[in-house]
């Protein structure tokens, strides 16, 4: 027996994990652009939290029929590819279906299985694309999704179904053949589905059946690696890091905005409080905000790596929704693209950060920031957790303590707030006159 096709399977998943780790450390160096921060208190909590909605699909059960469809994919991909295990194996030692003879009628029972998901899958990938192409949900028809997002959207989910077509063909070949009296198929009893799609190959003779069903074969365990390639270059990488991302998630109440340190420290030393690192203070502070991809937190890049551009943020942005240029998950996506652009750079030898671009201004426009209400909508809605409220909020103040370009309603909104602690100009004794005139009616 020919050991080719074993050094030809070996090849080809030697160089699909070697393309797959160099762009894991692409993806990695990209993500630790941003500064340092360390989320790794409240374990309990984080564990909680990461297993609730990146492993339970949480949030994603506040719209009941995408969340069940996509419950469906999730499950789908997650039981299926244990089918991928005895692949590899077979592929490496040259076997066919090599668990079948161990596990006996419960391998009859698991194929079943894998086949229902597949056609489970198969079903949903369908329906989403009637969604996205037929139904034109709006939040799939954003500016930002045209183009190659929209495309991807598509690709992934045909990519998907022709992935389980080929599964159901391998078995319904697999099993004609075995029928036939081939020693080198195993016959599993009855399997449902792929039973529907045997009548289309009975007519063939052995050797085209033998070649549909390696094609197949060949095709399924290609196209998962090939998969498992693509979607680190796809919004499909929320796959792996949603579970990153909730475990690192902002579990401080949403209303609560992060201070500055460097500005925390100058007012406690103005009022003789403690100090922060007051042993080890910096020489000079580096930026106030945000104005590139260098300036945010990694988590904050790790953010725009996990996002699943569903746009659930951008339909619920109350910006958005009266017709503001705000969108959260075009923030969300330029961070992303910032980040892709300066790792090609860097890569290339090029200058990487200090090739005159900036995330504010070349990708995101003040016209966009300055329109977020602050009301942590997008936070709420994000099945990942992703926060773009922290980006906004981080680069509105590189704007206004960098630039001092807010505009002039703002600027004297600020002045009012220092000057009289309230952002409407008059003296804070004269605060509760209101009550006093509310007597004055009630005494008449």
């Amino acid at each position: 027996m020919s050991i080719l096709p074993q050094l030809a399977f070996v090849l080809i998943l030697g160089f699909a994990g070697y393309i797959l780790s160099k762009r894991i450390k692409f993806l990695r160096r990209n993500i630790l652009l941003g500064k340092a921060e360390s989320r790794n208190d409240q374990a309990n909590s984080r564990w909680k939290t990461m297993l609730l909605v990146a492993f339970g699909q949480q949030k994603m059960f506040k719209r009941v029929v995408p969340a069940f469809l996509h419950l469906l994919i999730y499950v789908g991909f997650l039981i299926i590819n244990l089918e991928v295990l005895e692949f590899v194996l077979d592929g490496i030692l040259g076997t066919h279906r090599l668990f079948a003879p161990v596990l006996g009628s419960a391998y009859t029972v698991a194929i079943n299985s894998f086949e229902f998901l597949a056609v489970a899958v198969l079903i949903s990938c369908l329906a989403f694309l009637i969604r996205r192409n037929v139904m034109k949900v709006e939040r799939f028809t954003k500016p930002e999704l045209k183009g190659w997002p929209a495309m991807d959207a598509n690709l992934i989910l045909v990519i998907e179904i022709i992935l389980m077509f080929a599964i159901l063909t391998m078995n319904a070949t697999d099993q004609i053949l075995a029928g036939r009296g081939d020693s080198h198929y195993i016959a599993l009893g009855p399997l449902f589905f792929s039973s529907f799609l045997k009548p289309l190959y009975e007519g063939f003779s052995d050797g085209a059946l033998v070649f549909i069903e390696r094609f197949a074969w060949w095709f399924h365990i290609v196209g998962i690696l090939a998969f498992a390639v693509y979607v680190t270059y796809s919004k499909h990488l929320h796959i792996f890091l949603a579970f990153p991302n909730t475990w690192y998630s902002n579990l401080k109440a949403k209303g609560e905005m992060q201070n500055m340190p460097e500005v925390t420290n100058e007012v406690n030393m103005m009022l003789g409080l403690p100090v922060e690192n007051s042993e080890n203070p910096p020489a000079e502070i580096g930026r106030f905000g945000a104005k590139d991809i260098n300036d945010l937190s990694w988590i904050n890049v790790l953010n725009a790596y996990s996002c699943t551009e569903c746009g659930r943020c951008t339909s619920e942005c109350p910006a958005n929704l009266t017709g503001k240029k705000l969108s959260p998950r075009k923030i969300m996506m330029d961070v992303r693209d910032r980040a892709e652009e300066v790792g090609k750079s860097l890569d290339s030898g090029g200058p990487g950060l200090a090739d005159g671009k900036s995330l504010l201004g070349d990708y995101i426009t003040k016209e966009e920031i300055n329109a977020c209400t602050s009301c942590n909508a997008c936070v709420e809605a994000c099945p990942v957790n992703i926060d773009p409220l922290s980006i906004i909020l981080q680069m509105r103040r590189y704007v206004a303590m960098e630039e001092s370009g807010t505009p002039a309603q703002w600027n004297a909104m600020f002045q009012n707030m220092e000057t009289a602690f309230s952002p409407w100009k008059f003296s804070p004794s004269d605060r509760f006159n209101w009550a006093d005139k509310v007597k004055e009616e009630e005494m008449k």
